[in-house]
C-alpha cells in the first residue's frame, strides 16, 4: 500500500512538472518567456510568503501554549478526562504541531495568490498625476496602494485569528485554561499573555482598517451615486477616525492587563468599543441620513453628485465628448441630401450577420471549411477610395468525429480571406465580392507576398501538428482541387508557430496534456513537427498580457501581405474613486454577442483604458502588442513589471494603422454610462429627468436583448469630412412599470478611424460626438422605424408577397444616419428559399426619414421616393396604419390599390392550388395553376407601379419557388462588379 501511494505521488508530481514544462515550451516559442516566470515567480512568492506567515505563527502559537502547560493538573472528572485526550494526542503531537500549521498555511497561501496582480501593481505603482476631491490624494493611491493595504490587512488578521484560536485550544487541552466544577473559568498567566498578545494584534489591524475604511468610502456604490455622500463625508468619516483611534487605545489597556495581570480595564474598553461601533458606527450614520439627508437630499448631495459626474465621465473617457443640439427636421426635403452624398453614396448595405450564411455557401467551397456566423466590417483602399467591406476567414471546420490523423494532421489550417463591397451587390442580391475564391483572386490580392493560411483563427482546432524536413512528403491538406481533374493540394507549414514535438520526451509531455496515445506514436509526427495550439486570437494575447481585458471581438485584416487578427485590449480597475461600477459582461451584451462573439471578460469596473493593441499573425500565430495609450498610468505600472514586451503605437505599419478601428467593447460601455451621465447638472441629474437607454434591437424577437453599435462610413454634423464611424442610438429610459417610448433622443459616433501614416495616429481618432436631439420632437427611433416599416400596406404587401412558396424573408441591420438635416434609417430586405444550400439575397431596400418610408429594389431609388427625387411620390402610414400621400404626390387611386389586393390574392392562391397539385402528382392542374400565377404576378406588378411609380418586385415568382437553392459548390460567383442595388 505505501509503494503505491509513493508511486501516485510521483505520477501527480510528474504530470506537474511536465504541465509546467509545456507551458515553458509555449510562451518561449512566442518570445513571451518573461511573462510566464514573472507571473510564476510572483505566485510563487506571494504563496511562500502567505504560507510562512500563516504557518509559522500557527506553529509558534501551539508551541508557546504547549511550552506553558502547567506541570499537573487538579484533580476531578474534568481533569481526568482531559489526560485522556492528552495521552491519545501524544503520540502525534509532533506530527500535529506541523501538520496543522502546514495544511492550513497551504489553503491559507493558495487563495492569497491569486491576487497577485494587486501585489505587483503596489510594487510598481506610477502617479496618476490627478488627485481625488475628497483627501487630495493622487489618484495612485486608490488604484494600487489601497487594494494591496485591503489585502494585507484582511490576511493578518486572519493570521491573527487562526493563530490565536490554535493556541487558545491548546492551552485549554492541556491546562492553562480550566473550567472549574463550580462554573468559573480559570486563565493562566501564560494564556493571559497570549490572550492579551492576540487581543493586541487583532486590535491594531483593526484600527488599521478603521482607518482605511476612510478612503474606501469614496469607492462605494450603495448610495445614490457612486463615492463618498454627505452622509459618508459628515458621519462616517469622522467615526472610522474616532473608531480607528479608540481600537489603538483598548489595544494598550490589553498590554497593561497582560503587564499588571488586572483585566478590568481592557474588559471595559472592549465593551466600550463595541457600544461605539454600533453607535458611532451604525446608529449615528442612520440618523444623520434619515433625519438630515433624507428631507434635503437633492440640496446636501448636490456638491457629491458633481463629484460623481466629474470623476465618471473621467474615468470612462467621456470627459471630452462633443455635445451638438440636433435640430432635426421631422419632413424630408427634396434634394435634401445633396450635401450628404459622401455618407448616403457609402451607407453599408451588407448585414455582417445575416450575409455570413451566403459566403459560406458561394466561398466555403468544401465542408472542411466554415466563416465565422458574424463577419467584421472594415474598410479597404480600392483604386484610391476607402470602401467599408464585410470580411471573413475560411477557417477549418473539422468534423469531430473523424479520425485522429484527420482531425490533427490533415486538416491542420484554413484558406485565405473573402471579402465583399459593403455598400453594394453583385447580380441576384448576391455579395460583391473584392477577394475570393482558391486560389485567392480579386482586386485585395495583388500582393506577391500574400499568405492566405489560416493556421490561428477564431474556429481553429484544439491542436495540429505541422512540418517537416526538406523533401519530407506533405501531409496537411493545404486547399483543394481548382478544377476538374486536378488533386488537391498539400503543403508543410514552414513558419515557427508552435512548441518541437521533434523529440520522445516532449511527445510525452503533450501526450499528456492532452491525453492522448496516438500522439505519442504516431508515424507522422518527424522530427521537425510543431504542435500548434491555444490557437483563438483573443486566448494568445490574454495569455501572453494576463493583466488585460480583452475586447469580445477580434476581427481579421490582411495587413502588409499577411493576415492578421487585430485584438483591442484594456487596461481597467474598479478602484476609481467616485466613479460608477459597470458590469462588463451586461454593458458589452447585444444581440451580436454569443458564439466567435461570446463576451469575453466579466466583472465591475469603474475604469476603462483601450491601452493595447494587438496583432496575432494567422499563419505562425506570433503574438505583437502595441501600447496604444503609452501614458496610461495603469499600464505604466505593467510596463516594470514587464519591461520588454510591448512595442510603442510608433512602430506599427501604414498599412496596420489603417486597419486599426475605434473598439467596441469600449464603445459599448461608454454609450451604457452616456446613458445617464450625459446630464452634466447635479439637480438635473438628481432628478433622472433626462435619462436615456439603449435601444433593444429591433430586427429580433427578443425585445430586451441591445442593439450592437455599427461601423459606417458617415459625416457628422458639423464634421469637415466623411469618417468610419461606430455609431448607437439613445431612447429615453422607461420609468418603472411605465410604457416604452421609442422615440429618438441622442445619436453618438466615435471616430473609429486611426488614419494610415506609420506609427501616427489620425488627429480624429476615438473623438466621441453626441447629437442631442429636443425633447419636444417625436423623432422616430429604431423600434419606431421598424414599426412604421412593418405597418406600411405597400410594404408589407410586397414583402407578403415575396415570403409565398416557404421563403423567408430577414430583416438586415437597421442603421441610423444623420443626414439630410434629419435622422435617416435605412435597412436591408433578404429572402432566402427554403433549401438547404440556401442563403440570403439581398432584394429589397427600406428607408425611413421622419414618417415617410420609401421601399424599392434599390437605395437610390428608395431615398427618391422620400426625399422627392425622380420617383416624386412618398407613402407614409396614417395612424390607423391606412396609405396617404405625402404633399405634393400624386393622390392614390384606391380602385388600383383593390386591384393590388385582389392581384395578390389571386397569387396566393395560384401558389397554394399549384403546391397541392404538385404533390397530388397532378401536373396538368400544376401547369395550369402557375400560368394563372404568373397572370396574377403580372397584375400585381401593373398596379404597384401605378401606386408607388416604383418597379414591383420582379423577384418575387423564384423566392416563391420552393426550391430555390444556390448555385451548386464550386459554381463560379458572378463577376464582380456587376450592378445590383
Amino acid at each position: 500500500m505505501p509503494t503505491i501511494i509513493v508511486i501516485g505521488i510521483l505520477v501527480a508530481i510528474f504530470v506537474f512538472v511536465t504541465s509546467i514544462y509545456a507551458d515553458v515550451l509555449w510562451y518561449n516559442q512566442l518570445g513571451f518567456q518573461r511573462v510566464f516566470w514573472t507571473e510564476y515567480l510572483a505566485k510563487a512568492g506571494i504563496f511562500v510568503a502567505a504560507f510562512l506567515l500563516m504557518g509559522f505563527a500557527i506553529w509558534i502559537s501551539l508551541r508557546l501554549a504547549y511550552r506553558s502547560r502547567p506541570v499537573y493538573a487538579p484533580d476531578g472528572q474534568r481533569q481526568d478526562t482531559m489526560s485522556k485526550y492528552q495521552s491519545q494526542l501524544e503520540p502525534m503531537r509532533r506530527l500535529l504541531m506541523i501538520g496543522v500549521p502546514v495544511v492550513i498555511g497551504i489553503f491559507a497561501a493558495t487563495a492569497v495568490t491569486s491576487q497577485w496582480k494587486e501585489v505587483l501593481l503596489f510594487f510598481n505603482q506610477v502617479d496618476f498625476g490627478e488627485k481625488d476631491p475628497q483627501f487630495g490624494l493622487d489618484l495612485s493611491f486608490y488604484m494600487f496602494s489601497l487594494p494591496f493595504i485591503g489585502l494585507l490587512s484582511g490576511y493578518l488578521i486572519s493570521v491573527v485569528l487562526i493563530a490565536g484560536i490554535a493556541g487558545l485550544l491548546t492551552h485549554y487541552l492541556y491546562g492553562g485554561i480550566r473550567i472549574e466544577e463550580r462554573g468559573g473559568v480559570v486563565i493562566g498567566k501564560p494564556a493571559r499573555i497570549h490572550i492579551a498578545v492576540v487581543a493586541v494584534a487583532f486590535l491594531l489591524l483593526q484600527a488599521v482598517n478603521f482607518w482605511v475604511d476612510r478612503y474606501s468610502t469614496l469607492l462605494g456604490q450603495d448610495g445614490r451615486v457612486a463615492g463618498a455622500l454627505y452622509t459618508d463625508v459628515h458621519a462616517v468619516i469622522p467615526t472610522k477616525t474616532i473608531l480607528a483611534i479608540a481600537a489603538a487605545l483598548v489595544a494598550v489597556t490589553f498590554i497593561v492587563a497582560a503587564i499588571m495581570g488586572r483585566w478590568r480595564l481592557p474588559i471595559i474598553g472592549t465593551a466600550m468599543l463595541l457600544v461605539t461601533v454600533i453607535v458611532a458606527g451604525g446608529i449615528y450614520p442612520f440618523i444623520v441620513q434619515q433625519y438630515q439627508v433624507k428631507p434635503s437630499e437633492k440640496t446636501l448631495e448636490r456638491e457629491y453628485i458633481k463629484k460623481n459626474i466629474d470623476m465618471t465621465r473621467k474615468a470612462y473617457g467621456l470627459d471630452v465628448v462633443e455635445e451638438t443640439n440636433y435640430d432635426v427636421k421631422l419632413n424630408p426635403q427634396k434634394n435634401a441630401l445633396a450635401k450628404d452624398s459622401a455618407t448616403t453614396t457609402n451607407i453599408r448595405l451588407l448585414d455582417p450577420n445575416l450575409v455570413a450564411a451566403a459566403f459560406d455557401q458561394l466561398q466555403q467551397f468544401r465542408t472542411y471549411y466554415k466563416f465565422t456566423n458574424t463577419l467584421n466590417v472594415d474598410r479597404y483602399e480600392i483604386d484610391g477610395k476607402t470602401e467599408d467591406t464585410v470580411i471573413g476567414v475560411r477557417e477549418l471546420n473539422v468534423d469531430p468525429g473523424d479520425t485522429w490523423v484527420n482531425q490533427h494532421i490533415t486538416y491542420t489550417h484554413g484558406y485565405g480571406v473573402v471579402a465583399a463591397f459593403g455598400n453594394r451587390v453583385a447580380a441576384g442580391g448576391r455579395p460583391d465580392f473584392m477577394l475570393s475564391g482558391i486560389p485567392t483572386t480579386g482586386v485585395l490580392a495583388n500582393d506577391d507576398t500574400y499568405e492566405p493560411r489560416i493556421y490561428f483563427g477564431e474556429l481553429s482546432p484544439d491542436y495540429s501538428i505541422v512540418g517537416g524536413p526538406e523533401g519530407w512528403d506533405p501531409r496537411e491538406l493545404d486547399r483543394p482541387a481548382s478544377g476538374s481533374g486536378s488533386e488537391d493540394t498539400r503543403n508543410t507549414f514552414s513558419g515557427d508557430g508552435g512548441p518541437s514535438v521533434g523529440n520522445l520526451f516532449n511527445r510525452l509531455v503533450y501526450s499528456l496534456k492532452f491525453g492522448s496515445t496516438d500522439l505519442l506514436l504516431s508515424d507522422a509526427i518527424n522530427e521537425d513537427s510543431q504542435i500548434l495550439y491555444d490557437r483563438n486570437p483573443k486566448d494568445r494575447v490574454e495569455k501572453v498580457a494576463p493583466y488585460l481585458t480583452v475586447d469580445s471581438n477580434a476581427y481579421p485584416a490582411i495587413v502588409d501581405g499577411r493576415v492578421q487578427w487585430i485584438v483591442d485590449a484594456y487596461t481597467t480597475s474598479k478602484n476609481y474613486p467616485y466613479s460608477k461600477q459597470q458590469a462588463l459582461d451586461s454593458a458589452v451584451t447585444d444581440s451580436l454577442t454569443g458564439g466567435t462573439r461570446a463576451v469575453a471578460q466579466t466583472g465591475q469596473i469603474n475604469y476603462i483604458r483601450n491601452s493595447v493593441k494587438a496583432t496575432v499573425d494567422a499563419y505562425d500565430g506570433s503574438v505583437t502588442l502595441y501600447a496604444w495609450e503609452p501614458d496610461e498610468p495603469v499600464l505604466q505600472a505593467w510596463q516594470k513589471v514587464f519591461p520588454t514586451n510591448i512595442k510603442s503605437f510608433e512602430d506599427m505599419s501604414s498599412d496596420l494603422m489603417s486597419h486599426v478601428r475605434y473598439p467596441e467593447d469600449l464603445f459599448k460601455v461608454q454609450r451604457e454610462l452616456l446613458a445617464t451621465y450625459h446630464m452634466t447638472d447635479p439637480g438635473g441629474f438628481y432628478d433622472a429627468n433626462d435619462a436615456w437607454s439603449v435601444p433593444g434591437d429591433p430586427t429580433q424577437s427578443n425585445a430586451n436583448v441591445k442593439q450592437p453599435p455599427y461601423y459606417l462610413s458617415l459625416k457628422m454634423p458639423k464634421q469637415e469630412k466623411e469618417a468610419f464611424s461606430l455609431t448607437s442610438t439613445f431612447i429615453p429610459q422607461t420609468a418603472p412599470g411605465g410604457q416604452q417610448r421609442n422615440v429618438l433622443f441622442g445619436f453618438l459616433a466615435a471616430d473609429a478611424d486611426a488614419g494610415n501614416k506609420a506609427g501616427v495616429k489620425a488627429d480624429g481618432y476615438g473623438k466621441l460626438r453626441l447629437l442631442a436631439i429636443p425633447r419636444e420632437l417625436s423623432v422616430p427611433g429604431p423600434g419606431q422605424a421598424q414599426q412604421n416599416f412593418d405597418s406600411n400596406a405597400t410594404v408589407s404587401q410586397a414583402l407578403n408577397l415575396l415570403r409565398q412558396g416557404a421563403s423567408e424573408v430577414k430583416n438586415g441591420n437597421l442603421l441610423s444616419l444623420p443626414v439630410g438635416g434629419g435622422i435617416l434609417y435605412v435597412q436591408p430586405v433578404y429572402v432566402q428559399s427554403s433549401g438547404q444550400t440556401s442563403y440570403p439575397t439581398l432584394r429589397k431596400v427600406l428607408v425611413a426619414f421622419g414618417d415617410k418610408v420609401g421601399f424599392a429594389d434599390t437605395l437610390a431609388e428608395a431615398l427618391d421616393q422620400v426625399f422627392q427625387g425622380t420617383s416624386g411620390a412618398v407613402t407614409s402610414e396614417t395612424d390607423k396604419g391606412g396609405t396617404t400621400t405625402d404633399p405634393g404626390a400624386p393622390p392614390l387611386d384606391l380602385t388600383v390599390e383593390q386591384q393590388l389586393s385582389d392581384a395578390l390574392s389571386d397569387a396566393n392562391d395560384a401558389i397554394k392550388a399549384g403546391q397541392k397539385a404538385l404533390a397530388d402528382g397532378d401536373f396538368g392542374k400544376y401547369g395550369a395553376e402557375q400560368t394563372k400565377l404568373q397572370s396574377a404576378l403580372e397584375r400585381a406588378t401593373k398596379a404597384q407601379d401605378e401606386l408607388t411609380g416604383a418597379p414591383a418586385p420582379t423577384d418575387a415568382p423564384d423566392a416563391a419557388a420552393p426550391d430555390a437553392e444556390a448555385p451548386a459548390e464550386g459554381t463560379p460567383a458572378p463577376a464582380e462588379g456587376t450592378p445590383a442595388p
